[in-house]
């Protein structure tokens, strides 16, 4: 495993979009983590947009947490109240270990950006086969705040008094 900022270990994340709408072209949510996650160092190990349908979303996040070169999985999109927002039905029946302080955290912060409207917001994580999971919601608004104050220092291997890195198959 080879180093980056700080001398963190650096990972191999996966980015994956659901939507039933957005293309490689348009998907600005997606974009926007693909970009931080390589501007830390860690590899970009794949980036898919996926249906949001739930037998879909399984099979595609079973897969990554089966690939023993994935350390990280983060989602946008499918986290709202729509009939067709099924991220959180697909995806927490995975868990081995659910982290129900993502969420809580990721509200309060959005709360200072979007006001009451963050109620609406189900982003969640979890664990699952030593990899971690993140579940933002669809905007790149979202995408930045869960990233730029939460996940950047939960990936990184120096960042005190703790993070995820020594719960991950590395």
């Amino acid at each position: 495993m080879t180093a980056g900022k700080n001398n963190s270990v650096l990972l191999n994340i996966s980015v994956v979009t659901v939507s039933d709408t957005r293309t490689q072209q348009t998907d600005e949510s997606g974009s926007v983590l693909v970009k931080r996650v390589a501007e830390f160092g860690h590899k970009v190990y794949s980036k898919e947009i996926i249906p949001d349908d739930v037998y879909e979303l399984r099979a595609v996040i079973s897969r990554l947490i089966a690939d023993p070169n994935v350390q990280a999985i983060i989602l946008t999109g499918g986290t709202g109240f729509t009939e067709r927002d099924n991220t959180q039905l697909a995806i927490e029946v995975l868990f081995d270990t659910h982290i129900d302080g993502f969420g809580e955290l990721f509200r309060n912060l959005s709360y200072n950006e979007i006001g009451t409207s963050t109620i609406q917001s189900r982003a969640f994580a979890g664990l699952a086969n030593g990899t971690i999971i993140f579940c933002l919601p669809g905007s790149p608004g979202a995408c930045k705040t869960g990233w730029d104050k939460i996940i950047i220092d939960q990936l990184d291997s120096s960042h005190k008094p703790c993070n995820f890195v020594d719960k991950l198959r590395i």
